[in-house]
């Protein structure tokens, strides 16, 4: 395995929004966010990929099962198969794979422990590096069982994480990649989450410049503001939204200095 490869274990290299009507959400964030998309050939079928600042971030795709819309992030792993049967030795639950992408690589998709769904990828071919920062910014995970997590996805990625006191009892996990960096974002679910039945999730965060700005576009364009824009001290300003295929994610922009 290439030192290359070994760079980029256990990131977010990917992500797709699933949806039952793929052209509103196309049409949603082209417009909210300048996107561009391309119809690629995978295999015998078109996947229109995300395209901003001159390379791909990720794509559009049909929900399968009647599931509800959602962003799906996907992990850098060396082996698919092998990470499917971590997940199942783990307590999760496999929902599709793992399969392969033709000339693209292989991947599954599971649920940890507490139901959150992400998926594994691993290339079939040396990879030419992760997408540039800023589209996503950020993968959170709000779980049922923060401890609980932290030991699964570091089973399964190889994470190890660290706490930082947010102030008023609340406690955030940085998940660390095993070659260094960071991964993503942990907290448990929130009183008024739990209130609103929202389950065990991970959340997407898309770079904008212009939190406030962006987020009234995006109500213009149909989608629920589930929180207003909002500043993390010393971090940066967020929003959190439901687009208008019912598929949850959070805008943001970092601090100069973070």
């Amino acid at each position: 395995m290439s030192t290359q490869t070994q760079t980029i274990l256990g990131k977010f290299v990917w992500h797709d929004h699933m949806s039952g009507d793929v052209e509103k959400a196309k049409s949603f964030y082209t417009e909210l966010l300048g996107w561009e998309v391309d119809a690629v050939d995978v295999g015998d079928q078109k996947y229109p990929m995300i395209k901003n600042d001159g390379q791909m971030h990720g794509g559009f795709g049909a929900s399968q099962g009647g599931s509800p819309s959602h962003w799906l992030g996907h992990v850098a792993v060396e082996d698919a198969d092998q990470t499917a049967e971590k997940v199942k030795a783990g307590g999760g639950t496999i929902y599709y794979g793992p399969d392969d992408i033709p000339e693209v690589g292989r991947f599954v998709i599971f649920a940890d422990p507490q139901g959150a769904v992400i998926s594994a990828f691993a290339s079939s071919s040396a990879p030419e590096g992760p997408p540039a920062e800023g589209t996503f910014a950020w993968d959170e995970l709000a779980t049922s069982d923060v401890d609980g997590a932290k030991k699964f996805y570091g089973d399964i990625f190889g994470w190890k994480s660290r706490d930082m006191d947010m102030g008023g009892g609340m406690v955030y996990s940085i998940f660390e990649r095993p070659g260094g960096g960071d991964a993503g974002g942990c907290m448990p679910l929130t009183e008024d989450m739990k209130s609103n039945n929202v389950p065990p999730n991970w959340l997407v965060y898309l770079g904008t410049e212009d939190v406030d700005g962006t987020t009234g576009k995006a109500k213009e364009l149909g989608a629920t503001v589930h929180m207003p824009p909002t500043d993390i001290p010393n971090v940066g300003r967020f929003a959190v939204l439901q687009d208008p295929t019912g598929a949850a994610f959070a805008l943001f922009k970092g601090n100069p200095e973070s």
